[in-house]
């Protein structure tokens, strides 16, 4: 019999099972005496019973649709066991879609079995592949640092290069094989990719909930244009279960940095036809595995650490992969692509069998620059700019479209030059990064220089004229927290959000962007998001916002779209009447304010919000101090502003005198 054991929710996901905000649910909670008890967690973070939870909201018509999704997700994890609630998810979307029931190795328990059939009636009602995605999406974001994806934008561009690097273009139907399918994003970009004919998607995944996942996910998007999709869990590597079988196309975002792939095991396999893989090269490995199932003309496109491009241990082999024409380009993507974030991983491009007596050249892209979403250097990418930068590379070295220029940032190169000491492939070492800045750029940069200098001068000039030499001490100050207290603001702590609830991306619907002290350290702006649901605390335009940590402390006036607000971060409401919001940022920014606050002397230590220090002045003087610190404030950004804009100059032109640039005779 299924459990009778209460399943926890938290108050997030009764707002995202009631539709609602999670204030609203807190409101509740404070409003209403049935509301029910909490039965665990903490007061910061309670939980309530799902079954109570759904009553009370039935019963106060506060669940508007029926909500099945969100009510049936808290149940799978509270199954507890990863793998029991992957496989449990993917026999429901199975049996979704028509299949019967089946004995599985290990059995799942009769909760599981008893949320399979409630999952697949579910799906039969609202959407077979809408459920699936729901509860797979829920999954993986529940699991997040335990298993690493490729994002989608990234599969979609793996899968597009392959299809326009192959030569094997005949016939009609393909195959597409991924050795390390985890749940099968390449392989769903893939399917996407080559609708316009019937596809053969082959994966193998050693991990048997992922690769339950992938199969129960990818058999929808194979049936309706005649394709097929078969998954085998196993270890590529040592047991390779498609051993013999060929492809046209091998997508691959293989593990990386394994000691432990096989090295003894594999010392004599004939798949090593460029070399032994050595034991700390495992990336090296799986190329060569990839390359083993390609058909003649077939591509492989796979996803690398960018170490793998100079490590002097891997040099032999990738001298072979340049020697035989088999490694076709090397593309550095900008920081963000894919786990991990912080590093700028390649994609290695690679052909199998036509070029018997060596390639002449080979394809180096830096598009670290050209896919930064706003220059930034962390953060998602620009998925269209790079998108966009990656087929303008791949149309100017298409032998069958007309001959046009390289764009700025990609060059071919000749493997004389590369097939020195190190062949070292790293993109940025061939194709400097001031080839992207054309000289309209660069002058575009001086002028803005020149204009920003003349606004720091005006604003300097004004600045200079203030009287600031007046006695201080003759205005009393109050608190932050006596602000409060006498109803002339509301001060709210941002909080930390639920497991799993921070996406990458902005959700289809009702999302906010998050804002975090470390995206204020690195100066990206908001580098993650939340549903509305998830987000606790939201600073609307108007409000007063401060990094309530040492390290980062700053206070500034909220202009931005509604924004979700992390750890150590407050939002401040004023009364309008009583507080002009301006004047109280530029009081509460004060760098001796914030010492004056701080726990301890630490650059870790954490400012005590409420005790800030505030004048007390009339509304209208209040506003005359709030031109004054706007005045400041803008002069600061101004800075900061030149600092980055004249370094960015300093080293382009640095650059480019180094390698010659000025013109004869001068």
């Amino acid at each position: 019999m299924p459990s009778t054991q209460a399943v926890p929710v938290t108050l997030a996901e009764i707002a995202r099972i009631a539709g609602v905000g999670r204030a609203a649910v807190s409101n509740w909670r404070r409003r209403h005496d049935t509301f029910p008890e909490r039965i665990g967690g903490t007061d910061a973070s309670p939980q309530f019973s799902l079954t109570e939870a759904e009553g009370w909201l039935r019963a106060n018509n506060k669940l508007k649709e029926a909500g099945g999704r969100e009510l049936l997700w808290p149940r799978f994890e509270a199954l507890g066991s990863r793998d029991e609630a992957g496989l449990a998810i993917a026999e429901a979307g199975r049996r979704m879609r028509g299949g019967r029931a089946r004995a599985m190795d290990p059995p799942l328990s009769p909760d599981a079995q008893e949320l399979v059939r409630e999952a697949a009636r579910l799906g039969r009602r609202e959407g077979p592949k809408e459920t699936f995605d729901f509860l797979l999406q829920r999954w993986l974001d529940a699991h997040v640092r335990q298993i690493s994806t490729t994002p989608p934008p990234l599969a979609a561009l793996m899968a597009e290069i392959a299809l326009r690097v192959r030569t094997n273009r005949s016939g009609n139907r393909m195959t597409v094989l991924d050795p390390a399918c985890g749940t099968g994003h390449l392989l769903a970009a893939a399917a996407e990719a080559y609708r316009s004919r019937p596809v053969e998607l082959l994966g193998c995944e050693q991990d048997p909930a992922l690769a339950a996942l992938a199969a129960a996910r990818l058999a929808a998007d194979s049936e309706p244009d005649g394709g097929t999709a078969e998954i085998r869990a196993g270890n590529s590597l040592l047991a390779d279960p498609f051993n013999g079988v060929t492809a046209d196309v091998v997508l691959c975002n293989p593990p990386f940095n394994e000691r432990d792939w096989g090295y003894e095991e594999l010392a004599t396999d004939p798949r090593w036809t460029h070399g032994l893989p050595p034991r700390t090269e495992p990336e090296l490995a799986w190329v060569q595995h990839l390359l083993a199932h390609l058909t003649p003309g077939g591509a492989a496109v796979v996803l690398m650490p960018p170490a793998v491009a100079s490590r002097k241990a891997g040099r032999r082999i990738r001298s072979a992969l340049l020697r035989t024409g088999t490694l076709r380009a090397v593309i550095a993507l900008p920081p963000g692509s894919a786990q991990p974030h912080s590093v700028s991983l390649q994609l290695w491009v690679l052909r199998s069998g036509d070029a018997p007596n060596g390639g002449d050249d080979v394809t180096l892209i830096d598009s670290t620059r050209a896919g930064r979403a706003g220059g930034r250097e962390t953060g998602s990418p620009d998925w269209e700019a790079l998108g966009e930068f990656v087929r303008t590379v791949l149309d100017a070295i298409d032998p069958e479209l007309p001959s046009t220029a390289m764009p700025p940032g990609a060059a071919q190169v000749s493997l004389i030059d590369l097939l020195d000491d190190e062949v070292d492939l790293t993109p940025g070492r061939y194709v400097s990064s001031t080839d992207q800045d054309t000289q309209p750029e660069l002058a575009d940069s001086w002028q803005e220089f020149t204009a920003l200098l003349s606004s720091l001068q005006q604003t300097g000039r004004a600045l200079a004229d203030l009287d600031v030499t007046g006695e201080g001490g003759r205005n009393a100050a109050t608190t932050v927290g006596d602000l409060a207290r006498a109803g002339a603001l509301t001060l709210t702590g941002g909080q930390q959000p639920p497991d799993g609830a921070v996406q990458k991306e902005s959700p289809t619907t009702g999302g906010v962007p998050l804002l975090t002290v470390p995206d204020l350290l690195m100066d990206t702006g908001p580098s993650g998001w939340l549903s509305t649901a998830d987000a606790a605390v939201v600073a609307e335009p108007g409000d007063v916002v401060v990094a309530g940590v040492a390290r980062a402390f700053s206070a500034w006036v909220h202009q931005g779209p509604p924004t979700a607000l992390g750890p150590q971060l407050y939002a401040l409401r004023v009364v309008p009447d009583m507080l002009d919001a301006h004047f109280l940022a530029g009081c509460l920014r004060a760098p001796s304010n914030g010492r004056q606050a701080g726990t301890h002397a630490s650059s870790s230590s954490r400012v005590d919000v409420r005790k800030l220090h505030v004048l007390q002045l009339p509304l209208e003087d209040q506003r005359q101090y709030s031109e004054a610190f706007r005045a400041v404030k803008e002069f600061h950004s101004l800075l900061s502003q030149l600092d980055g804009l004249g370094t960015g100059l300093v080293n382009n032109l640095s650059d480019r005198l180094v390698t010659g640039r000025l013109p004869a005779g001068r």
